[in-house]
């Protein structure tokens, strides 16, 4: 310990150097904190929990027609096998109803979401050929912790338009637009109105969903 202090007694200038560097690294740390207008600067990163990215990829799968057992064997069981051999899946959830099946595919902690989904989509891909023809093309999608709670809201409302006809408009114009924005994972339609044809080809509103008066619109950014 005596030959390492005496190196500095020796040499001064050795020893003001390494002091105004740890002064440097200090205040660099330091700055950012005690002044956020220079965040820019650099320093350490202040969070109060610990970054933790958790992500599921959710596979949306119609088929018109088919009960909830024709579901399960034909889609859901099908696609499950193949999905459960991607790298970075902790487990995975399906739901077989009429007409569609879900299968959510949860990743492990800080897995990179982008290569589950590369991973996922192509294994997808080569069990489509196996589907029954009918059936659409499986939906894949990107799902953070925190995606039950959009970015943003928008509330559409018209006095001219009906409320089946603001649904279109939403269809048709803001939903593609909204999507195609940067940064912006998806867009969801809540409440929405949609027309039905009866047997006897009279044509009927369905009303939207119970809390969901007004036809609303929502969407998430990517992380």
């Amino acid at each position: 310990m005596k030959n390492f202090t005496d190196l500095f007694i020796r040499r001064p200038v050795l020893a003001m150097v390494i002091s105004f560097v740890i002064l440097i690294a200090g205040a660099k740390a330091l700055l950012p904190i005690l002044f956020p207008a220079l965040s820019g600067v650099g320093g350490l990163n202040v969070r109060q929990y610990p970054r933790s990215d958790i992500a599921a990829i959710t596979i949306n799968t119609v088929y018109v027609g088919a009960d909830a057992e024709l579901v399960r064997g034909f889609i859901t069981t099908p696609l499950e096998r193949a999905i459960a051999a991607a790298d970075g899946i902790d487990y995975i959830q399906s739901k077989s109803k009429q007409g569609s099946s879900l299968i959510t595919a949860r990743l492990k902690l800080n897995y990179d979401a982008n290569k589950a989904l590369s991973d996922i989509s192509s294994k997808v891909d080569a069990m489509r050929r196996d589907l029954p023809p009918e059936a659409e093309i499986p939906v894949i999608n990107i799902e953070a912790a925190d995606s039950q709670f959009a970015s943003a809201y928008l509330s559409f409302t018209s006095d001219i338009l009906a409320p089946n006809e603001v649904t279109d408009y939403l269809v048709r114009l803001v939903q593609p637009r909204l999507t195609a924005l940067g940064g912006v994972q998806k867009a969801d339609i809540l409440g929405a109105f949609a027309k039905q044809l009866s047997r006897g080809g009279r044509e009927h509103e369905r009303l939207p969903f119970a809390g969901q008066p007004d036809c609303e619109h929502r969407f998430a950014h990517g992380g």
